[in-house]
């Protein structure tokens, strides 16, 4: 992504993003961390915290906006509506606040439960 001020550009790169983006996510109440499904074996698999880009996926907009999709591992017990709304509050405060970039929208996936 690029962003235009009056002093020059700056290029932010979609792994930058996916990594602010997951590390805001994954800071929450609840989550067990990413989650990627395989397409060799269509099995969903907690991504350590390297990898955790794998479960970000990132549209830029034509209005210079972002919105993001995030795959993620919970806790066995969690209120889901609570924990996504508070994944979805984080993330789209600190990527602005990081990037200066600001958040459509922000989807999450509960693609698998885990517990303790």
């Amino acid at each position: 992504m690029k962003i235009q001020n009056e002093r020059g550009e700056i290029h932010i790169t979609g792994e930058v993003f996916s990594i602010v983006t997951g590390l805001a996510a994954t800071s929450c109440f609840g989550v067990k961390g990413m989650a990627f499904r395989s397409k060799t074996d269509g099995l969903v698999h907690l991504l350590r915290r390297e990898a955790m880009s794998k479960g970000v996926h990132l549209t830029y907009n034509d209005d210079g906006t972002v919105s993001i999709e995030l795959h993620i591992i919970v806790e066995h017990g969690v209120n889901l509506i609570a924990v996504c709304r508070a994944i979805m509050g984080q993330v789209r405060y600190i990527v602005s606040r990081t990037t200066g970039v600001e958040v459509r929208e922000v989807n999450v996936c509960v693609d698998g439960m885990l517990s303790h």
